[in-house]
C-alpha cells in the first residue's frame, strides 16, 4: 500500500491494529493484528422495487401477470424489463441472459406477459410470435350494440392486420348505452391492434383514451382490456403449455356473474 493510499484508508478508518482503529500517530512495535477493510463500493444505479406476481417458470422462460400503469420497456425507470430481474430466478443454462419480455402489452393493459430467461429461448419464442405460433386471448369491455361474434381487419403501420371478437354478455349503462364483456383473438400483432379494430367497429374499449368516442372516454379508471391466456408449444420441452390470468376485479365488478 502506498502512502497516499495508506493515509486515505487511515482517514477513512478503513485499518485496525489488535481491534482498534488505526490513525497516523498509532506505533507498530510487531506482533500486532493489522486488519485492512475494504469497502464494498456503492451501486449508484438506482433500483426498481416492484413486486410481480409470476405465474410460471423454468429455466429457459418464465410467464407473469403485467399490472396496469406500467410499460415494459423503454426509457423509462419504472418498467417491467427493470423489475424482472428482483422477481425471477437467474437461469443456470450457458446461455442465461437478462431476462426479456418477448411481446408487449400497452401501459394501461393487465395480463400474462412471456419472458425468456436465455439467449435461445428469446431468439426462438420471437420466431414463434412472427409465424404465429402462440395463441393470444384477452377480455375486454366494449361500448355500444354489436353482434355475438365477428372479425375486422384493416391496414395498421402499412401492414395486414387481423382480430376475431366474440361477445359474451351484455349489460346496460346509464351513460354508455351497453357495455359488452367480448372475448378477443388477435390474428396478427402490430402496435394498439386490438384497440384501433374495436374503435373501427363503432364499439371502443372502455377507458380508451386514444381510440374512444368523445364524451364517452371513462377517465380515472384505467383502459378495459386484460391479456387473458397465453397458448403454445415450450421450444425445449415440446409440453403444451397454456397459461391463464384471473379476470381483474373491475370487470367483475360491471358484470357481476362472470368468475
Amino acid at each position: 500500500m502506498t502512502k497516499s493510499a495508506l493515509k486515505k484508508a487511515l482517514k477513512k478508518k478503513y485499518i485496525s491494529v489488535n481491534g482498534a482503529i488505526a490513525t497516523s500517530a498509532t506505533y507498530i512495535h510487531g506482533g500486532e493484528t493489522i486488519r485492512v477493510s475494504v469497502p464494498k463500493t456503492p451501486d449508484s444505479r438506482k433500483k426498481l422495487v416492484l413486486k410481480l406476481k409470476v405465474l410460471f417458470e423454468d429455466e429457459q422462460i418464465a410467464v407473469i401477470r403485467k399490472p396496469a400503469g406500467i410499460l415494459v420497456s423503454g426509457n423509462s425507470f419504472k418498467t417491467i424489463v427493470n423489475a424482472l430481474a428482483q422477481n425471477i430466478i437467474k437461469s443456470k443454462l450457458a446461455d442465461a441472459t437478462r431476462p426479456q419480455p418477448v411481446h408487449r402489452l400497452d401501459y394501461a393493459t393487465t395480463g400474462i406477459l412471456l419472458v425468456g430467461k436465455t439467449s435461445s429461448s428469446i431468439r426462438l419464442l420471437n420466431k414463434m410470435f412472427e409465424h404465429k405460433k402462440i395463441e393470444k386471448t384477452y377480455y375486454a369491455i366494449t361500448i355500444g350494440e354489436m353482434d355475438v361474434s365477428g372479425k375486422t381487419t384493416s391496414t395498421i403501420d402499412g401492414k395486414h392486420s387481423e382480430s376475431k371478437y366474440t361477445r359474451i354478455t351484455s349489460v346496460t349503462s346509464r351513460k354508455f348505452g351497453k357495455l359488452n364483456l367480448i372475448l378477443l383473438q388477435p390474428k396478427t400483432g402490430r402496435k394498439h391492434q386490438l384497440r384501433r379494430h374495436m374503435s373501427q367497429l363503432g364499439n371502443p374499449i372502455l377507458g380508451d383514451k386514444d381510440y374512444g368516442i368523445e364524451g364517452l372516454i371513462l377517465k380515472g379508471k384505467g383502459l378495459y382490456l386484460h391479456a387473458y391466456s397465453l397458448k403454445f408449444i415450450h421450444p425445449f420441452t415440446n409440453e403444451e403449455m397454456h397459461f391463464k390470468d384471473e379476470i381483474p376485479q373491475r370487470f367483475k365488478k360491471i358484470f357481476v356473474d362472470v368468475k
